[in-house]
């Protein structure tokens, strides 16, 4: 039964990405493109495995978003690679309930799909959440590879500040940590992880509640 619910979860998370328009639905290879003003600097995939995997930073928006991550090099690389068990439908719950929504409107403040911006950028982070979520375990790097277009950090015209919202009250220390996006990278798993909703059904006569979200304090 689980098994089967789990297919259907991720055939979910598959629909939301088959509902992006043709032109962002492609394979994500570009998860970050640094939008500054009129100018956009593409960092691929391959450049943050490298780094994770080995330290070797191949590519200079990944460099520039390093040093101003407000992390060494080295902590980026164990954050980004730390694994977080969760629930596959735990985590579901939370995403598609009133308050995941809210989380993920708030969480894709300034980071979203490439083409189709904020019009698509709960679906398009939800999907690469439950994606990575169904073997158990999810991770920074692995909800990167999941996205199902590439994205955009926006710093356009006053309109988007190039600033995340890190789910990290009372961790993140200085601005640089509290608004960049790979620190916003490193703490976002944990997040969804403390806020994955139990099943209720499992305690008889318990009414289901949703809880406030829930930042790392």
């Amino acid at each position: 039964m689980l098994k089967r619910l789990a297919a259907a979860l991720f055939a979910g998370a598959a629909l939301s990405a088959a509902a992006l328009p043709v032109s962002a639905a492609v394979d994500n290879n570009l998860p970050v493109r640094w939008n500054s003003g009129g100018a956009v600097w593409s960092t691929n995939l391959d450049a943050f495995t490298t780094f994770i995997k080995t330290g070797d930073i191949t590519d200079r928006g990944l460099a520039s978003g390093i040093s101003r991550s407000g992390w060494t090099a080295d902590e980026l690389r164990a954050g980004l690679s730390k694994t977080y068990s969760v629930d596959l439908l735990g985590v579901s719950r939370f995403l598609n309930s009133d308050a995941g929504v809210k989380f993920l409107k708030n969480q894709t403040r300034s980071y979203f799909p490439y083409w189709t911006m904020t019009t698509y950028a709960v679906e398009a982070l939800r999907s690469a959440i439950i994606a990575d979520a169904v073997d158990g375990q999810i991770s920074s790097a692995g909800i990167m590879a999941a996205l199902p277009t590439d994205f955009r950090l926006a710093d356009t015209c006053n309109t988007y500040d190039g600033k995340q919202n890190v789910c990290a009250e009372g961790k993140c220390q200085g601005e640089a940590q509290c608004t960049s996006l790979l620190s916003w990278y490193v703490f976002l798993p944990a997040c969804v992880q403390a806020n994955q909703v139990a099943d209720v059904a499992a305690a008889p006569g318990a009414a289901p509640t949703q809880a406030p979200v829930r930042g790392l304090w």
